[in-house]
């Protein structure tokens, strides 16, 4: 009787091999799983606890299990542990780890014939990247791929592709093996797509800090404008640190748009991810189809599964991994494998196998477990999991949602397609950001007053004030086309902005930095410095610098008609007659000419000078000439007279119809060189910071900007510069100022000057240009680039401008003084010399005149008042003849025996008159 139980032992130890009804210790499952995944431990022996409750599946049979760690990164450990699972005796070999142990159980599962059923995971929830195969596959493989193969380079370039990105960047972080992204990055290459990448480091903060303190700031708005689109390869808890680091340090704003694939999203990160990040955002992530009948969601086929696990409100089912999932498939799988097994009575059973030992024989049943796994199927979580020829899962759906564009934290996420190998994309992509029609929308618009970009036309005590200026028709001509309304406000301090101290910025730029306001608009120019904090759409009007300055006043010149000839020429020339005139009165001297009967000219030195003046002012002479020598002089005299007369004539005319009066400044390197009229800008402003930049950089070849800024910068600053463009203006207007400015804000100042006693010199070169700043990622950029561009082709953009700077305005604001657009026309300032010379002529005249009545009568008053007699002829007392004549002529009276002088008497009717030279003397004429 002692005997039989070891009988019975034994008898039942043989029936191992044949009997179809098993003992519950035989169906063994070993799972090795990484020691960071806690859940899928507790997860395994829930479905294991599920399943021995489930009579149907198994009846009499229990599942026991042997659960193992390992470091995912130890593929020894790997191969240990399994060995000892075997060791043990077990029926199949659960794995979820990574593929570096992975590849190693494998090997090791195809030596043993021990099915092997891997569930991939990835390390800290990145996405997965495709194992790479240990050894060439073949169908008697026994390492079956639970999750199935990696799809998301197929799904990621479908997605792109419907949005039509040709630029983007993708981040991944550290954990993620770049490798796994090799055929998308081939395909981009050969769409001609601009791809680029960037590792994100554990520490994003430091990573962030790092590029603004290496960066220049063109770099760091290139950068910017590179992360407006962005694929992230990240698992979700990396992914919500680097959208809140980058959102918070205005990389990114919310005309951006990113691109999240992972298989591994629950839905709380997706709400939490849509809650960090602003822009657009779509979120590709693997889905798991549901029954559309609820009541069966937790029933599959002949199993009912945990409600805490089918059920999507409950919370531990939304804390579900994907490998969870197909772990808890996996053991269902397993189990009705076993029920097959059973009811073919194709069980056999597993003795201890050895790893070690030299010569180990694999199990012999492992083949035929193998291929009931294989020809299995169940449906479980993750819909349907079954295998196919050569070993993976082929069932495997995602689904892309997204959010629209904008920075509202409460934005509703909705789902836009799905993929599967299938079908591929089922669904449209768009990536439009805004349409052409923007009605209900109303932009707070913040400015400053700068004309003529923006002025106030009207304020009426108690109501909104009304805005003009070019900027504004502008701004009305978008709104016109696009639909959307605004309100307009002043910066409260009255700047355009500049950066602090601390880092902050004031005036119009900072009411956008700190989301006061939508749109900024003024004579705004586009700086790199605002742009590392703000957005610009396209320029719509070319800048750049000018000098505003007051016209030379307009002097009267009386003596205009000497202007023609150098005061040493007018010298000149008049020396040249009084030599003539005395040459030509020696030579007469010398060879005195013969003079004809009746002539009363003498050649005197008085008579020469007239004689040589006259001719001289083309006016003829008196005295005749008759000596060779004479004629000679004269004839070179003549010709010379004609070359200056004819001179003075041409140049006279081109002096009195062209104004010369010269300007020194002339340009921006004229006023830079001099150092007698001061000039400066607005105190930090963008023209004031382009000159300090400019000045100082130690490589700029033109020296023009360095002396501007020594002029500008003198005392600090606070001597030459205003605190208002207003205040320059009338600086310049009233003072001895240039102002340094805007060249189209001055132009528009001496176009509308009520005395145009203004003009501007500006640089032709636009090295910048005025646009409309926005905040940083605004969705309204590129719709009012592409207006403003619209507007420039078809010709409104130059109706505009023609409105405030009119081509045919009635003052030069190129001219440095006051000259009149109609030159022919001549003034009296003109000939005020010539008037004055005459004037001069008859006033002499007139004094000439007085002093010779008063001469003459002086003279008649010294004579005794009687009648003397003396020795010679009687003549009579009060007809003095006291002009010395050499010629005299006498006319001889029949009735009487006295001579007259005809000099005293006037001519007497007479028969016979006769004219004869006698002595020079003095004689009273009697009658």
């Amino acid at each position: 009787m002692k005997v039989f139980p070891a009988v019975l032992f034994l008898i039942t130890f043989w029936s191992l091999e044949w009997e179809p009804v098993l003992p519950d210790s035989i169906i063994h499952i070993g799972a090795i799983f990484d020691e960071s995944a806690k859940k899928d431990d507790e997860v395994f022996r829930m479905a294991v606890a599920d399943l021995n409750l489930n009579n149907e599946i198994l009846e009499t049979e229990k599942i026991t299990v042997s659960v193992e760690f390992v470091d995912g990164n130890n593929p020894f450990q790997a191969v240990q542990e399994a060995c000892e699972l075997m060791n043990r005796g077990i029926l199949a070999l659960v794995s979820s780890i990574g593929c570096m142990s992975a590849g190693s159980l494998q090997s090791l599962a195809d030596a043993m014939h021990i099915p092997h059923l891997f569930i991939q995971r990835a390390p800290a929830g990145t996405p997965r990247s495709s194992c790479p195969p240990t050894t060439r596959a073949q169908p008697d493989d026994y390492t079956l791929f639970v999750r199935p193969p990696v799809y998301l380079n197929d799904v990621i370039f479908q997605v792109v592709m419907e949005y039509t990105w040709q630029k983007f960047i993708i981040f991944y972080d550290t954990d993620y093996d770049i490798r796994g992204i090799e055929n998308f990055l081939d395909q981009t290459s050969q769409q001609g797509m601009d791809v680029s990448l960037q590792k994100v480091e554990s520490n994003i903060n430091m990573m962030i800090t790092g590029m603004f303190r290496t960066m220049r700031v063109e770099e760091l708005h290139r950068y910017r404008d590179t992360l407006r689109r962005a694929v992230l390869f990240m698992s979700p808890a990396t992914a919500k640190a680097f959208i809140t680091e980058v959102v918070e340090t205005n990389l990114v704003a919310f005309d951006c748009h990113w691109i999240i694939i992972n298989e591994e999203i629950s839905d709380m990160d997706v709400q939490e991810l849509v809650m960090k990040s602003i822009g657009r955002l779509t979120l590709v992530r693997q889905t798991f189809p549901l029954p559309q009948n609820t009541s069966q969601r937790c029933v599959r086929n002949n199993h009912r599964i945990n409600t805490s696990l089918c059920d999507p409100k409950d919370p531990k089912a939304q804390m579900l991994e994907i490998t969870n999932r197909y772990i808890y498939d996996t053991v269902l799988l397993l189990a009705n494998t076993f029920h097959r097994k059973l009811e073919d009575r194709k069980w056999h059973s597993m003795a201890s196998l050895s790893c070690i030992r030299k010569g180990s024989k694999p199990w012999q049943g492992g083949k035929s477990m193998l291929e009931t796994v294989k020809k299995g199927g169940v449906s479980g979580l993750t819909s349907l999991l079954e295998f196919n020829d050569n070993g993976s899962n082929p069932n495997i759906h995602f689904e892309i949602l997204g959010t629209n564009y904008g920075e509202d934290r409460g934005r509703g996420v909705s789902r836009l397609a799905t993929w599967d190998p299938i079908h591929g994309l089922n669904g449209t992509l768009t990536d439009r950001k805004l349409e052409n029609n923007m009605r209900g929308v109303v932009l707070r618009v913040v400015t400053v007053l700068e004309e003529p970009f923006v002025m106030v036309s009207e304020n009426v005590l108690g109501k909104p004030k009304k805005y003009q200026g070019f900027s504004i028709d502008v701004l009305d001509a978008l709104a016109n086309y696009l639909g959307f309304k605004y309100e307009i406000y002043v910066a409260p301090d009255h700047k355009y902005g500049s950066q602090q101290a601390d880092g902050t910025w004031n005036g119009l730029i900072g009411e956008l930095v700190f989301k006061r306001a939508d749109v900024g608009l003024s004579a705004l120019t586009i700086t790199p410095e605002r742009e590392s904090v703000v957005d610009f759409t396209t320029r719509y009007m070319d800048y750049s610098v000018g000098v505003l300055l007051r016209k030379a006043e307009r002097t009267v010149d009386m003596f205009a008609c000497l202007a023609p000839f150098d005061l040493s020429l007018w010298a000149c020339i008049a020396g040249t007659v009084l030599l003539v005139g005395t040459l030509v009165y020696l030579l007469n001297w010398l060879n005195p000419p013969r003079l004809p009967m009746g002539s009363v000219s003498s050649t005197t030195l008085y008579n020469s000078m007239w004689f040589v003046y006259g001719s001289f002012v083309q006016q003829g002479g008196e005295v005749p000439y008759t000596t060779l020598a004479t004629r000679m002089m004269m004839g070179v005299w003549w010709l010379f007279a004609l070359i200056v007369i004819s001179s003075y004539t041409a140049n006279l005319a081109a002096f009195l119809t062209i104004s010369r009066i010269e300007n020194s400044i002339q340009s921006l390197q004229d006023l830079a060189k001099q150092t007698d009229l001061p000039y400066g800008t607005v105190l930090d402003s963008a023209v004031y910071d382009q000159v300090r930049s400019k000045g100082m950089n130690p490589f700029e070849r033109d020296p023009m900007y360095s002396q501007m800024w020594r002029m500008i910068n003198r005392t600090g600053g606070a001597e030459n510069n205003v605190e208002e463009s207003k205040e320059g203006i009338r600086k310049v207007k009233y003072g001895r100022f240039a102002f340094v400015w805007d060249a189209a804000v001055l132009e528009y100042v001496a176009i509308n000057d009520e005395d145009c006693s203004l003009y501007t010199v500006s640089n032709n070169v636009a090295d910048r240009g005025y646009g409309m700043a926005m905040q940083h990622g605004s969705p309204y950029r590129d719709i009012f680039s592409q207006r403003i561009l619209e507007l420039q082709q078809n010709g409104d953009m130059d109706i505009l401008k023609l409105k405030w700077w009119p081509r045919d305005s009635p003052c030069d604001l190129y001219s440095p003084v006051g000259t009149r657009k109609s030159g022919s026309a001549l003034d009296i300032h003109s000939f005020a010399g010539v008037f004055f010379v005459l004037a001069a002529g008859v006033v002499l005249s007139c004094l000439i005149a007085t002093v010779e009545t008063w001469w003459t009568r002086r003279k008649g008053s010294r004579v005794p008042s009687k009648e003397t007699q003396a020795d010679g002829p009687s003549v009579r007392q009060d007809e003095p003849c006291h002009e010395p004549q050499t010629d005299i002529m006498l006319t001889l009276r029949p009735s009487s025996n006295h001579l007259s002088p005809a000099c005293c008497a006037t001519p007497l009717d007479s028969k016979l008159r006769h004219t004869f030279p006698i002595p020079q003397r003095t004689v009273f004429c009697q009658h």
